[in-house]
């Protein structure tokens, strides 16, 4: 085959920082020595430093060693200890920059430039957090002019790669911070972007966000294990889990087994296989006939509309004679769902999903050749869309983790279907105790916050609640007891704490009654008695028909409000109504409310939404409802003796209260009945799951 890429980089000097695997820190590989001066991934170029408050700065070195450290003009001295490890904490400072911050040791040095002071936010949850700004088809509404818009200096940018771990990291898997650009906010958390970008306009300080979150996870992964020893309902089993390793072993070996010998049915199934051996990734095999796609992108659009199976891509590449004797490092953006990869025929990626390591997937020295290089991936999609997305800055090929000698691998590559997965077995799912699952008990927190923990940051912005619907009444206690954690690992009581309350989803109902996505809003809006915590309403901004919602700007929009009176202390209306208590008058109820700002009022339409009221026999009915000052009389004709009204109580409410300052009112119930969730515990949803047996013994 031809090539499709001919590198000419004049090369002077070439520095290249390995991305060590089992820390996450860096390694010299220049003229093939290791360093031995470590500096937390964290601190990179570009990064944000929380202004006014003590600064730590760690890493790990040579035991006994002498360090200096300056941040801008003033310097510092510590010693690494005899584990490896140092650590220093230097004075505040105010918000500005930029400067340059060095560490160094008697032979080596790091040097961060365009380093500035400001605030840091820590953006966190599953999916919808997650949520892109302009990723093939993961965009947010306008997605073209946000992205074209998307120049702010001084709002700085990072992304934590998402992976879990049994045990707390000590470092975070990240390309470190960026500059906001129109290219650099493509991939980024669109909810955490609007709300810097909103803070960073209000304050005109540097902002610093942290994107670590993951989608589809649940609050128990995100929460450690001392934090989930303080929900009861947890405690017990935790030591069940401890104590009886034996059960854990058998649900792994029982998964493995059984992925193994789905695995080997796909490959005998894979046009690309011969005999065992993947053909297709060979160097020299013919692939002239070929079709071509454009990476990145999906293949429904590049005419397989239908295919749910595995698509196979080639591309040769050129590279320079002082790649060969090197690590390289080559990153596919998003896959949709998994892929393997194999380089001049020998496989540097067995299965793996999004995402992948920030520092790329490794091809070792004697791999690569002078000249032509081949790259194969067999990407497999069980459903939906499928195949490789992301920009240039996620889709490379470059010498250890210098980025200068970075090669963009967007553009033409031939492809070719192996296999449609037309009634195949589906695929394996992890079990929740399995290591493996990324929803295994505080799995998240340990590898994705844990290592967070000593930066100082301002506050914390999380989405999430989608997982945890089916036992939302648990989420009660387990959601505060994650706030509370997190305040404690951060050993700050009062960090701010600002969450998205669940926007509406599925279809409309008609009538009234009990909803557990209702109980879990009302399971977050509890953990408003938190002091610090502030709640972003966003029952308003759904879909019926989507979990992901294209409005991100006014979700970030009501965070940065709440943050600005939380965390900022200004006195602002940064909510919508909130009941404050409700009254019994004749065949009516009425209800007081706080966070009017301007007067409560109706929004599209003439008449309130939304209410319902129930007698004693607890059977909810569509109610009127009509505003008087700061309150809201409801009733029903038919029920002559109401005793509860609820607001919004569904999982897709029709509803339209709002105060002047159009802040839709936040959902309630004056009841304390009952929920449907009740039953479903923390631990007897645990408990489940340890049940899987060994149906082959």
């Amino acid at each position: 085959m031809k090539p499709f890429h001919l590198l000419r980089l004049p090369i002077s000097i070439l520095l290249c920082l390995i991305s060590m695997a089992s820390s996450g820190l860096s390694e010299d590989c220049e003229n093939g020595t290791n360093a031995r001066l470590e500096v937390s991934s964290i601190f990179s170029d570009h990064m944000v430093i929380q202004r006014d408050r003590p600064v730590n700065v760690w890493g790990g070195g040579v035991p006994g060693s002498e360090l200096n450290i300056r941040l801008g003009q003033n310097d510092y001295n510590t010693k690494v200890l005899d584990d490896g490890t140092w650590k220093i904490r230097l004075p505040a400072l105010q918000a500005g920059g930029p400067h340059s911050l060095v560490v160094s040791s008697e032979n080596e040095t790091r040097t961060f430039q365009d380093v500035l002071i400001g605030d840091v936010w820590l953006c966190s949850g599953q999916s919808n957090m997650a949520w892109p700004v302009n990723v093939g088809s993961m965009q947010v509404d306008n997605a073209a002019v946000e992205t074209a818009q998307a120049d702010w200096p001084n709002l700085r940018l990072l992304t934590v790669s998402r992976r879990g771990s049994k045990t707390p990291l000590k470092d975070v898997d990240t390309n470190g911070w960026t500059v906001c650009t129109e290219e650099t906010i493509r991939p980024f958390s669109a909810v955490g972007y609007f709300f810097g970008r909103d803070i960073h306009r209000h304050l005109n300080v540097p902002i610093g966000l942290i994107n670590s979150s993951y989608g589809g996870t649940m609050a128990e992964a995100w929460t450690s294990e001392k934090g989930l020893r303080t929900v009861p309902d947890l405690a017990e089993f935790l030591d069940v889990i401890r104590q009886h390793p034996e059960t854990i072993d058998r649900i792994r070996d029982g998964f493995d087994r059984d992925f193994a010998a789905w695995k080997r049915k796909l490959d005998d199934s894979d046009k690309g296989y011969r005999e065992g051996k993947p053909v297709w990734s060979m160097p020299d095999h013919d692939d002239s006939i070929w079709q071509t796609m454009t990476l990145p992108g999906y293949w429904e659009d590049a005419g397989h509309p239908d295919l749910d199976g595995l698509m196979w891509f080639r591309k040769e590449i050129i590279l320079p004679q002082s790649w060969k004797d090197k690590d390289v490092y080559v990153h596919f953006g998003v896959v949709n769902d998994r892929l393997r990869a194999w380089f001049n025929g020998v496989e540097i990626v067995n299965w793996t999903a999004s995402p992948q390591p920030a520092s790329g997937f490794r091809i070792p020295p004697g791999i690569v050749r002078q000249g032509g290089n081949v790259i194969a991936v067999r990407v497999f999609d069980m459903g939906g869309r499928g195949g490789l997305l992301g920009g240039a800055d996620e889709f490379w090929i470059r010498c250890g983790s210098s980025r200068e000698t970075e090669i963009p691998l967007p553009g033409e590559w031939k492809c070719k279907v192996g296999f449609s997965m037309k009634d195949f077995p589906s695929l394996p799912r992890a079990p929740l105790l399995h290591p493996d699952n990324h929803n295994y008990p505080s799995s998240h927190f340990n590898a994705m916050i844990a290592p967070l923990t000593q930066f100082p940051i301002r506050g914390v912005i999380w989405y999430q609640g989608e997982g945890n619907v089916k036992r939302a009444y648990a989420y009660r206690s387990l959601f505060q007891a994650l706030i509370q954690d997190w305040r404690s690992h951060w050993h700050e009581e009062d960090l701010p704490f600002i969450f998205v309350q669940l926007a509406n989803y599925l279809p409309v109902k008609d009538q009234p009654g009990d909803d557990a996505w209702a109980e879990l809003r009302e399971a977050q809006a509890m953990a408003l008695s938190l002091n610090d915590t502030g709640m972003a309403v966003a029952i308003d901004l759904g879909v019926a028909n989507d979990v992901h919602p294209r409005n991100k700007q006014d979700v970030g929009k009501r965070l940065a409000l709440a943050a600005r009176h939380v965390a900022y202390g200004e006195d602002i209306i940064y909510s919508g109504p909130k009941v404050t208590g409700h009254t019994i008058q004749g065949h009516a109820i009425r209800l007081q409310f706080t966070n009017v700002g301007g007067g409560l009022m109706v929004k599209d339409g003439p008449e309130l939404r939304g209410f319902a009221v129930a007698g004693k026999d607890r059977k909810f009915v569509w109610a009127n409802a009509k505003i008087e000052g700061d309150s809201v009389l409801v009733w029903n004709d038919k029920v002559l003796d109401p005793v509860a009204v609820r607001y919004a109580w569904a999982s897709n409410p029709v509803c339209n209260l709002y105060n002047s300052e159009e802040l839709p009112a936040i959902p309630f119930r004056t009841d304390d009945w009952p929920c449907m969730t009740r039953d479903q515990t923390l631990s007897s949803w645990l408990s489940d799951s340890l049940s899987v047996t060994d149906d082959s013994k």
